[in-house]
């Protein structure tokens, strides 16, 4: 069987200084920060047999994927089947003393962490999220692939390979990061996670 490799990129940090959960809202772009960290994460590719690059559709995606593409000299290929989880709350502030999740009127949307009831399913996440990965994997065969997501469908992927539960709190997947799912054939025999722009 032939190995190909499927690396899973988390975009940089987002400008966002309202902390709104912007989810899939359109104009959320990197910040300058962002764009550092989209650089680092871009010379991990440097010298790798990468043949096929796709980013979801959303601006901090496709603005994390640019300098991968100068690196690879790949054209930017756009996956709607990586874009971010739906949410509930988009448009809201989730965190700190104006959260508006501490509004009763909200709490009807988190009866069911397991699903979550806020949200797309973790098990629609996933599927979406291997079968684009998949669809990398064929069109990258015995060379490597890059498919810049976000922090859910990657953190429920990394879980559906540990063989974890897909429902979760913590979130293994800082901003810029790389999770590389190893194929063998059509399948995932191994996988590794890297932080390229840890420093920044």
């Amino acid at each position: 069987m032939t190995r190909t490799i499927v690396h899973l990129v988390r975009h940089g940090e987002v400008f966002n200084p309202k902390k709104i959960l912007y989810g899939r809202m359109p104009g959320y772009h990197l910040s300058s920060r962002g764009e550092s960290m989209a650089a680092a994460t871009a010379r991990f590719f440097e010298g790798r047999d990468v043949t096929y690059l796709a980013a979801s559709p959303l601006e901090r995606a496709q603005e994390t994927a640019r300098p991968i593409a100068e690196v690879t000299g790949l054209e930017i290929n756009t996956c709607e089947g990586i874009i971010e989880a739906g949410n509930t709350f988009e448009g809201l502030r989730t965190k700190g003393l104006r959260s508006q999740l501490l509004n009763p009127i909200r709490w009807r949307h988190m009866k069911n962490p397991l699903t979550p009831s806020w949200g797309e399913a973790y098990a629609d996440i996933l599927e979406r999220m291997m079968a684009a990965a998949k669809d990398a994997r064929a069109k990258a065969e015995g060379h490597e692939a890059v498919l810049v997501s976000h922090q859910l469908p990657i953190v429920t992927v990394q879980r559906f390979v540990q063989g974890k539960p897909l429902a979760h709190m913590g979130r293994d997947c800082d901003l810029a990061s790389v999770t590389s799912l190893v194929f063998n054939g059509d399948v995932v025999v191994d996988w590794s996670y890297t932080r390229p722009a840890k420093d920044i």
